[in-house]
């Protein structure tokens, strides 16, 4: 069958049919067969999921700085053989690139890993909401939250303890990788101004301004990252995590 306009009676194709909206949540129905093993299946499911995440996350985190070091090692036996000169600077120059290249690509995969990790915290908050639905009587055991909003992600994050906001950041791997990637930006920066021949001063200047605009560069675009979606509260704190 023909899907031309000319062949429908308005002269207009079909639109796509529209995906119908996700019902609100309500409570869950006590009497719904293997109802707590769909539950345990999916709160499983996200815990693999969550752990493969930073297996690999971790991974490529260990392999940077693995390959830094190594600059670092061939680095440090360039300079002694040829008192820091020319080959060293190029030499210096190039892994330092090559180094910086890599530390973004990874602060990258980070970020985005650390909002997958927001959205399955959440995604096992709802699912903890649902053993509270069908067991009232488990509340008082749980840790971790049974709400989806900030407060619920922090509350879980936090295993019920308070926790200042700002140090669960500048704590966090995403900071880590960005303070080293910002040293190594300066140190780019640096060895350029001094290949160009430029004073200790403006050598020193050059590297510290590079190495600060990375950095403020890094939590502008994460901080729009986290900003950027909104997450989908189900089930919001009402009185208290």
């Amino acid at each position: 069958m023909s899907d031309h306009p000319s062949d429908h009676p308005d002269g207009h194709e079909p639109t796509a049919p529209q995906p119908a909206p996700m019902p609100a949540p309500t409570r869950l129905d006590l009497a719904t067969p293997g109802l707590p093993v769909f539950l345990s299946t999916e709160h499983w499911s996200l815990l693999g999921t969550r752990s493969l995440t930073w297996s690999e996350v971790m991974s490529r985190i260990t392999i940077h700085l693995t390959v830094l070091s190594a600059f670092l090692v061939v680095l440090a036996l360039t300079a002694q053989a040829t008192d820091f000169g020319a080959p060293f600077r190029v030499m210096a120059i190039g892994f330092a690139s090559a180094a910086l290249i890599m530390g973004t690509l990874t602060a990258i995969r980070v970020n985005t890993a650390s909002q997958e990790d927001a959205d399955l915290i959440r995604a096992m908050n709802r699912l903890r909401h649902a053993y509270v639905d069908l067991a009232p009587e488990l509340a008082p055991y749980l840790t971790a939250s049974i709400h989806d909003d900030e407060a619920g992600l922090m509350h879980t994050y936090a295993l019920g303890r308070p926790r200042n906001v700002v140090l669960h950041i500048v704590g966090s791997t995403s900071i880590f990788l960005m303070v080293v990637n910002a040293l190594v930006a300066g140190t780019l920066g640096a060895l350029i101004a001094s290949a160009a021949g430029a004073g200790a001063a403006v050598v020193s200047v050059v590297g510290a301004v590079l190495a600060v605009a990375y950095g403020l560069s890094h939590l502008l675009i994460v901080r729009s990252m986290f900003r950027g979606q909104e997450p989908d509260e189900r089930f919001p704190t009402r009185g208290g995590a």
